[in-house]
């Protein structure tokens, strides 16, 4: 602490109690201060009574929702659970926002002490020689004059108008914003475990089939380059087939290298090296819901984080509003400050002679700030509109993302069924083909043909599932669970 100049006096009362007074005044003013901007309220946001594509067992009306639900009892696969507890621990995304709560912290308890008085010590000595023409010039003797001193200061500011409380109320909601933020990125973590699972899974299923097609090919060429042997087909119709065996075959390496692409990408999403992933149940064994419990969308303020983050984010911004607001009051400080002082380092400690006391009381009101103080306090309240604003656009943003993932799921439940169906009746046609041609009622085209529209099918099917469990893992990370 620097200190330009000391002033010195003995050690008495009258300092103190002169202060007494405006202390008395002052506090008469902090009884009747009233916060410039009012306390904080939440913006109003009508919302909807239920969800749009909600119907049937999804437009519950009791609190329950599958967003209470921790996402141990939410995945039934042990393999997904074990992904998702590895990428809770490890995920460095996840990490990165933990520390961004550490820091918060760090500033909320720096704020938490804004009515402690600040306390300072220090010690100095100077020496000085004056002009021998100047005014103060010394003829005779040592002419260098010293100043000894060691004193302690305080300093309080009184928080008449709120701006320290307003402070802390900042640093508060700031705190647990990042907490909140950081509940977001898990949940959405959780969503990209589960939904990279399941397309692992959809991958590993469109393998299987295309190497069944790619049997299922081998056996049709070897049937007709014995028919063309006993000349019963042209070598036209051997060379359609073998061409396509081949497409079927080149389909393999590209669905092996989408398997290891997943794998790498599930894997770093845990915060691991890339590698294999384990996997227990098979696409079709995983169970499907269609009846999950949504909620009303009111909910979604208590249970999404990034919803809870952005009204936290106007809480915050109300609180600097009025912490700008109360700079343009009057600010009270008292300062206190003593120790010893003088002229000669002998007598620099001698007690009480070397002691001295200093106690003052400022109160400032800015003038030729207030422009700048004025235009401070306007932008606080444009910063706390922008607050409002993006709160709102995270609340319709959330009921969106709920209503489309609702509507989702009904229109792959019906999509799915239809799928099932064009795949068990090309399947059949696959069998009746093969018949046909061997009994000479059917062309080696009309064979082919049904078997690349099988191979699509089945590879659709499997692909139509896949999303139908990725739609499951969005509306849990949409109605704001796997943060609990």
């Amino acid at each position: 602490m620097m200190r330009a100049n000391v002033r010195t006096y003995p050690m008495r009362k009258k300092p103190f109690l002169s202060v007494v007074p405006a202390l008395y005044f002052l506090a008469a003013f902090a009884i009747a201060a009233c916060n410039p901007s009012g306390p904080y309220t939440r913006p109003d946001i009508p919302l909807p009574a239920s969800y749009r594509g909600a119907s049937g067992p999804l437009q519950v009306k009791d609190t329950t929702t599958v967003s209470s639900m921790p996402y141990s009892s939410f995945f039934n696969d042990a393999a997904l659970r074990t992904l998702i507890d590895s990428a809770v621990v490890s995920n460095l995304d996840l990490q990165i926002a933990l520390k961004n709560i550490d820091y918060s912290r760090q500033s909320l308890d720096a704020a938490r002490l804004g009515n402690i008085p600040t306390l300072g010590i220090g010690a100095d000595a100077s020496v000085s020689h004056p002009s021998d023409n100047g005014q103060n010039a010394i003829k005779t003797g040592d002419k260098n004059t010293y100043n000894f001193s060691a004193y302690a200061a305080m300093s309080w500011e009184a928080d008449i108008w709120g701006k320290i409380r307003s402070r802390k109320k900042s640093a508060l909601a700031t705190y647990l914003g990042t907490a909140e933020a950081a509940k977001a990125v898990k949940t959405r973590l959780v969503a990209d475990v589960a939904q990279g699972y399941y397309n692992l899974l959809m991958l590993d299923e469109q393998l299987e089939v295309t190497k069944k097609s790619l049997a299922l090919a081998d056996t049709t060429l070897r049937m007709m380059r014995l028919q063309y042997d006993a000349g019963l087909v042209t070598s036209l119709a051997v060379q359609q087939q073998e061409a396509a065996r081949v497409s079927v075959a080149l389909s393999l390496p590209v669905a092996e290298q989408k398997i290891s692409a997943q794998e790498n990408a599930l894997g770093i999403l845990c915060g691991r090296m890339p590698g294999p992933v384990k996997r227990q149940e098979r696409l079709f064994s995983i169970a499907v819901s269609d009846d999950l419990p949504s909620g009303i969308p009111a909910s979604l303020l208590h249970n999404r984080p990034d919803v809870r983050a952005a009204e936290l984010a106007v809480r915050a911004a109300h609180a600097n509003m009025n912490e700008a607001g109360a700079s343009l009051y009057p600010s009270l400080k008292i300062t206190a400050e003593g120790g010893v002082n003088a002229l000669r380092a002998s007598e620099w400690f001698s007690v009480p002679g070397s002691l001295f006391s200093v106690v003052q009381g400022s109160l400032l009101q800015p003038i030729f700030q207030q422009g700048q103080l004025r235009a401070k306090y306007e932008q606080s309240k444009i910063k706390r509109d922008q607050a409002v604003l993006e709160f709102r656009q995270a609340v319709l943003k959330a009921v969106g993302e709920v209503s489309d993932v609702l509507v989702q799921l009904e229109k792959l439940k019906s999509e799915e069924l239809l799928a099932a169906q064009r795949a068990g009746v090309l399947r059949k046609a696959v069998s009746n083909a093969g018949l046909l041609f061997r009994s000479g009622m059917a062309t080696y085209l009309e064979v082919i043909v049904a078997q690349g529209n099988a191979l699509q099918a089945e590879l659709a099917l499997a692909d139509i599932r896949r999303q139908h469990l990725a739609a499951m893992a969005e509306l849990y990370r949409a109605l704001g669970g796997g943060w609990k």
